[in-house]
């Protein structure tokens, strides 16, 4: 089996990063809570909002991503494709520089230092190697990507990803819909990675 994953919010949880990045810097109100989402949509309906939350989501991809947690479930996810002797590899929407970041952190490799640390790519047991990790500047762009891969699954966390008209449809679709409601659309809409596991190596 050929399996593909999205990264940002799918393997990597930056929940806790932009609630910490948002208070230090005075984004939102003292005490405040909340995921990546909740922050956008605090930041966005502000005045000069959508600034404010490209400038925090440059730091939370480049220099805050240290602090980045890997999704519940991901790591035995990828323990069961080497069982399986399944192939995996990751297509990411991710361009080079973030918006609003006057340091020019190259996200690129942000990602890929974190994916090291993670112990996702990079030893004798990963799941992962460094060169089935794709980047791509457009969302068109991934899609064109991991079509020409020949996937038989690929997980995202965005609708709008399957929704693209080039979308290969005998790939085998499935968000991730983390604690959200299951959305309808042409995938399978499911909540964590353990049930996704059961779904995807299902006898």
């Amino acid at each position: 089996m050929r399996i593909g994953i999205d990264f940002d919010n799918t393997i990597i949880c930056y929940d806790k990063v932009f609630a910490a990045a948002a208070l230090q810097r005075g984004l939102v109100p003292p005490g405040w809570t909340g995921s990546k989402t909740d922050v956008r949509e605090y930041l966005r309906s502000k005045p000069d909002g959508e600034r404010a939350w490209q400038g925090l989501q440059g730091w939370a991809y480049g220099k805050g991503i240290a602090n980045a947690e890997v999704f519940p479930g991901v790591t035995d996810f990828l323990a069961a494709c080497r069982q399986n002797n399944s192939s995996v590899c990751i297509v990411s929407h991710k361009t080079r520089f973030g918006h609003q970041d006057p340091d020019r952190t190259d996200l690129r490799g942000a990602a890929l230092d974190w994916l090291r640390t993670a112990g996702l790519i990079g030893t004798e047991h990963s799941a992962l190697s460094h060169n089935n990790v794709f980047f791509e500047d457009t969302q068109p762009a991934k899609v064109e990507r991991l079509a020409s891969l020949d996937l038989d699954v690929f997980i995202d966390d965005l609708v709008d990803v399957f929704a693209q008209p080039h979308f290969p449809r005998h790939v085998r679709a499935i968000l991730f819909a983390g604690s959200g409601n299951p959305v309808p659309g042409p995938f399978k809409s499911i909540a964590s990675w353990a049930e996704i596991q059961r779904e995807v190596f299902r006898r």
